[in-house]
This record gives C-alpha cells, structure tokens and sequence, in this order.
C-alpha cells in the first residue's frame, strides 16, 4: 500500500511539472549509473531512451524487444526517486490493442509516463496513416488511464524523423493526438524556432521539443520563448558519452597514446555521485 502512494505521489509530482510556471528538462539516461548522476545534478524527472538502451546492450538501434525495453524501464525507475517516462516507440505493435498492452505492461514497472510514436519501424511506409495513428494514440490514453488518471501520456509525430518535412501534417496529426486525449504533443527533428513556435502555438497541450539531433541547438531561453513546456535530449547523452569512449579507443589503437585520460573523471568526484 505504501509503496502504491509513493508511485502515485511521483506520478502527481510529474505531472504538476507540466502544469507549472515555465519549462523543465528532462534529460535521458541509458543505466542506472547515468540515472544517478542526473538525480544528483538537480533535475526533476528522468526519461527513457530507447536509442541509447540499444546502444548500451550492443544492439542496432530499434531492434531491441518488448521485454528488453520493460527491464530497462525497471532499472531506470528503480535507480532514483524520481518519475521517469519511458520511450516506448511504436508501442510494440501495429493496432491499437497492441499498444494498450504495452501501456499496460510498461506502467507496471512504476513509470510516471511514458511517449508513443506513429513511425511504423518499416522503412518503406514509416509513417501510420492518420486514422489508425490516431486510434493507437487514443487507445494509449484509455489504457493509460486505467492505470492512473496521473500518467502521462506523450504522443510523438514522427514526420520529420523520415524526410516527411511536412508542418501542417504535422500540426494536424499533433492536433488529433490532443482530442485523443494525449498529456503531451511531441515532433522530434522540426528544423528552425519559427516551427517549433507554430506547432505550439496551434495546440493546448504541453509541447515536447528534443535537442541533440542534427541541425541547429536552441537554449533553454529560446525554446521557453517559442512556447516549449519540456525538453529532452533523447540519445544525445549516450552518443557523447559513446563518441569520447570511440575516441579514446582510436587513439590508442592509431596512435598507441594516452592522452583521452587527461580528460577522465577522477575517482572521487564519481564516487561522490553515488555515495
């Protein structure tokens, strides 16, 4: 019983994050040592990022399992007291029966929200027609709610990612999701401030904008600005941390040198983040 009210009282606490005055980041770990250091730097709530468990398992990007995304989410919610949200992509699944599963699955890990997308994982059609995109997106919602009237729902539109640079299919896809009922609208890769501006602007939900992905890098300043509620990093994290770690092992490899450990944190100051 204890344990259900402190779950609940994270999933309140995550969502008031949403409610508040100006925005917050939450930035995405990929284990629970990443987890760690980011509660210990300040921030408020933890998410999920399905690139950076692939990455951290030493698989392609994308190909990780149900199953394998459900233990990492549990590593994540276990590793700190704060809420997390978990990238779940495309739910799993092609219907929406499918995604209401996942809903169902992942919450039971004690995630506070979590993010479903309309890229299909196939290439030759990336992008799930409208109707069915927004069924999926409502069936998330219903078996979000089932679980608690607190979970947040996040539903991504994943135009931009697929060389879909179309801003009104965006917008109206983003508009559908908020009827269906979705907590929170997110469009990874929209290219400039003006469109980030627009797309919140042509909605009443929070708006998710990520940063990290090619293409231009906005402050925090900026993005508050254009009217953005919250801020992710998505894999961006993990690829700095993987990039030095590539560095490194080239250098000892082409160079036969050391100097990458120059640049190493000390013992102590990693320590102290986990004491």
């Amino acid at each position: 019983m204890q344990q259900n009210f402190l779950l609940e009282e994270k999933r309140k606490a995550f969502r008031s994050l949403h409610d508040a005055e100006g925005l917050f980041v939450i930035p995405n770990p990929w284990d629970i040592g990443t987890s760690r250091i980011l509660a210990r730097q300040g921030f408020k709530a933890l998410a999920t990022t399905s690139a950076g468990m692939s990455f951290a398992l030493g698989i392609v990007e994308g190909s990780g399992s149900l199953q394998q995304t459900l233990d990492h989410c549990q590593s994540i919610v276990d590793a700190t007291d704060l809420p997390v949200s978990a990238d779940l992509e495309n739910g799993y699944g092609d219907s929406p029966e499918s995604v209401a599963r996942c809903i169902q699955k992942a919450a039971s890990t004690g995630l506070a929200g979590a993010s479903i997308e309309d890229h299909t994982r196939h290439q030759k059609k990336p992008i799930y027609d409208f109707g069915l995109a927004v069924e999926r997106i409502s069936a998330a919602v219903e078996a979000g709610r089932d679980v608690s009237e607190n979970f947040v729902l996040t539903a991504r539109c994943e135009n931009y990612c697929w060389q879909r640079h179309d801003l009104d299919d965006t917008i109206k896809r983003l508009q559908a999701f908020e009827v269906a009922g979705a907590d929170v609208l997110y469009a990874p890769g929209l290219p400039d401030l003006a469109s980030i501006e627009t797309v919140c602007s042509s909605v009443t939900k929070p708006v998710n904008v990520v940063m990290g992905m090619a293409g231009a890098l906005f402050t925090v300043a900026e993005l508050q600005q254009a009217g953005v509620k919250r801020v992710s990093v998505g894999s961006a994290l993990a690829r700095a941390a993987f990039g030095r770690f590539v560095q490194a092992g080239a250098e000892i490899v082409d160079h036969g040198s050391f100097g990458f450990c120059k640049k190493a944190i000390g013992f102590a100051e990693m320590d102290a983040f986990f004491e």
